[in-house]
């Protein structure tokens, strides 16, 4: 089973997106900021990282950067999560280094499939 590494500072989203990933076959475990969600990951094997853009302590492009200075990070898929579309803000966490940038709001199943893709072309 693979695991995902959700960080949402909103308890509603990070929940639902939880649930709906747990429906479709995977173990999710949360951080609720950018700080935390790199501390999982330094401690923990994740294979595929979501982060949301606006969280408190680091924003998701901090984290995301952090993670890919890290060995045992620098290679996980990471995809962002964020109501911020703009080409700005997804040039910015592309550059960061984020495989794929997903706008809310999106359907589960889409999401749910969107990470199989991933996943599979990482050959996971």
């Amino acid at each position: 089973m693979e695991r995902i590494l959700i960080a949402e500072d909103e308890p509603d989203i990070r929940e639902l997106i939880s649930l709906a990933l747990q429906f479709n076959g995977f173990e999710v475990i949360s951080a609720s900021d950018g700080a935390e969600a790199v501390e999982l990951a330094s401690n923990n094997s994740f294979d595929l990282i979501m982060l949301d853009v606006r969280m408190p302590r680091l924003t998701g492009y901090e984290a995301c950067r952090q993670l890919r200075e890290m060995e045992a990070t620098k290679e996980i898929p990471i995809i962002f999560l964020s109501a911020k579309g703009q080409e700005a803000e997804v040039d910015e966490g592309l550059e960061a280094g984020a495989d794929r940038y997903i706008l809310k709001p999106f359907a589960p199943i889409e999401l749910a499939n969107e990470i199989k893709q991933i996943l599979a072309e990482r050959g996971t």
